[in-house]
């Protein structure tokens, strides 16, 4: 299938302005998947949602690919790079109802 007309990987990180851990997993991944690889993070401060900021509170940073948990508090690079290799071979699932 052509690169153009396949749905890109989409991560998203939940964290917030104050917390190290949060600053520290967005760096790893900047590092391991630059804006240029075509994989997009999408990083939500948890504090300007309240249903968020109930839902994670101090349990930040969160990983998630398509709407599926893959890392808390520190980035497990092994498991996200086998999570997007099962993303681009069609066998990741698709987010949760």
């Amino acid at each position: 299938m052509a690169h153009g007309s396949r749905r890109l990987p989409r991560l998203t990180l939940y964290g917030r302005a104050w917390c190290h851990l949060c600053d520290d997993m967005r760096a790893q991944l900047d590092a391991l998947w630059p804006s240029t690889s075509g994989i997009v993070v999408d990083v939500v401060d948890i504090d300007a949602d309240p249903v968020l900021q109930a839902q994670y509170d101090e349990a930040v940073p969160v990983l998630l690919l398509d709407g599926v948990e893959l890392c808390r508090y520190r980035l497990d690079p092994v498991r996200v790079a086998r999570a997007l290799a099962d993303f681009d071979a069609g066998r990741w699932p698709t987010s949760p109802a």
